[in-house]
This record gives structure tokens, sequence and C-alpha cells, in this order.
């Protein structure tokens, strides 16, 4: 039989149709949340095909929609994530209410900035992810320290910090005054924290970190906070068999809401699909 015959794990369907991440779909499910045919499921290792009826929540799966990929200018200060235990300003709050739910690849610490891509297609944010597909992650650093540039030609072989081994990195100094210098570091593997980690094992300080480029898509001039999505004909290029996608524009971000009393995130539903279904109904209405 052949794969498309046995159909595809229901948590990759749920995910393709917008309601949350695959990995939420499998704890939706496990929670006895979904439903296939009118019966509820509490295991993921289920195949659906085009005709399975699923519902979430007592709700229909909506119709799965094209997967479609963002350029995004990461502000300074803000979390790559949904929602943060210390009311920090998460990636959502800046990002146009026009947008779906969207992912995103990769991630950017709380004082990095720069290219992230964000996706509504699950599948898609893990293909670009998986280091299989080989593509360099580009940062421009600026560092503050004294060093030889020798020793930035010695990252090219990789390097092990604290008992664990990073790739090759390939490092390039820019410009120099005095203590202070800009690089450019290039890496495919993008361990947490990696660039950071590494230059202080060579004695350097990071006070500013900026990704310019992610494989074949690049930062450019996108202003901070700016989305750009990008076109099916680059998805297609780039990709080769990734679906059509919708127009592109460049879409600014909305004001950031004033921080509550004592700094706690605003309270909202508890569970992951909840919250982003929640958010992306306000969205909605805000449009």
């Amino acid at each position: 039989m052949s794969e498309a015959a046995k159909g595809e794990r229901i948590a990759k369907v749920i995910a393709r149709a917008g309601i949350c991440s695959r990995r939420d779909a499998e704890r939706l499910i496990e929670q006895g949340r979904v439903s296939l045919d009118g019966a509820v499921l509490t295991s993921a290792a289920v195949n659906v095909g085009p005709e399975s009826r699923i519902a979430v929540d007592g709700e229909a799966l909506p119709a799965a929609e094209p997967a479609r990929l963002w350029r995004y200018h990461k502000p300074l200060g803000v979390v790559t994530s949904t929602t943060d235990a210390r009311g920090r300003p998460t990636i959502y709050d800046g990002l146009p209410a026009t947008l779906p739910r969207v992912m995103p690849v990769g991630r950017l610490d709380l004082n990095s900035e720069g290219l992230l891509l964000l996706t509504n297609d699950g599948g898609l944010k893990r293909r670009l992810e998986l280091p299989a597909t080989g593509w360099t992650r580009r940062y421009r650093v600026r560092v503050y320290g004294r060093f030889d540039e020798a020793l930035l030609a010695g990252l090219a072989k990789g390097v092990r910090v604290e008992g664990l081994d990073y790739g090759p990195i390939v490092a390039r100094l820019d410009s120099r005054r005095g203590a202070n210098a800009w690089l450019t570091m290039s890496l495919k593997e993008g361990k947490n924290r990696e660039i950071r980690k590494v230059c202080a094992h060579l004695g350097l300080q990071v006070s500013r970190l900026l990704r310019v480029a992610y494989g074949p898509f690049q930062l450019g001039q996108l202003a901070v906070g700016e989305v750009e999505e990008v076109t099916a004909k680059v998805l297609r290029e780039q990709l080769g068999d990734a679906p059509k996608a919708q127009k592109s524009g460049t879409a600014r971000p909305k004001p950031k809401p004033r921080a509550r009393p004592g700094g706690k995130p605003k309270p909202g539903p508890k569970t992951p699909a909840g919250r982003l279904r929640s958010d992306h109904a306000n969205r909605r209405r805000k449009a």
C-alpha cells in the first residue's frame, strides 16, 4: 500500500489546518479533545485520509491553508515564544493582526535581533530547521576583547566548549576599533546560544548579535518589526515542491500593548491550542 493510500498522521493534519503545532496537537489528542469520525481519540498514532471527519473541542477542522513563509525583522528584547512566564514581550505582541497563526523557524534569543522566518505550516517549519537541509545561518556580531585573526580561522575546524562540540564556523573580521570589532560569522548547526558561547570561549564578549541570512533568505532592508511574505515563486525556486503561497506584501507591526501593573502577563486560555485560537480570533476581529 502506498503512503498516499495510508493517509497522514492526524497531528500533522491538525497542524496544517492552522489550529496549533504538531506537538500541541498530540497533547490535545492525549487530553481527549480531538475526535475522529465522531469517536474521541486518546492516541496520536492514527492515520487519516481526505474523507476523515476531524473535530477539535467539538469544532470541525477548517480546510488546510497553503504553506506560506514570511521574513520578519525581530527586534531586540522580545522573546521567540507564544507567551513568557516572566511577562516579557514576545514576537507575537508586535506581529500584524492580518497574519494567520504562524510559527518561528528556529529561534533568536531575547538579546539577539535580525532575520526570523515565520510559517503557517508545521511541515515546512521542520523542513527548514533540519540539519540535513544544510542551510547556512549568517550573523553580524559586535564583540569586545583583544584577539588574533588566526583565532577566528581556527573555528573553521569546529570547537569544543564545556564538553559540547560545535561544528565548523566561518568567522571573518570586518572592522576593528580598539578593543571593539565587528565580525561576520556563518554556521549551519545553530545550537542554543552557540555564537555567544563560542565567543566567550575565545575571551570575547558579544555586545550585539544580528542575524542577516537564513539559507537563501536575507534580512536585506527589512526595517525592525517589519514582516514581508516570501513569494510563491521564490518558495518554489528554493524548495522545489513548496505549495503555492498567497501574494506577498510588507506589513508594519501593531503598537506594543502597555505593560500591566506588576509586569504580569495578561491572563488567557491555559492550553496552547486554546490560546492560539483565541489570539487568532482576536486578530480577525481587529482586522
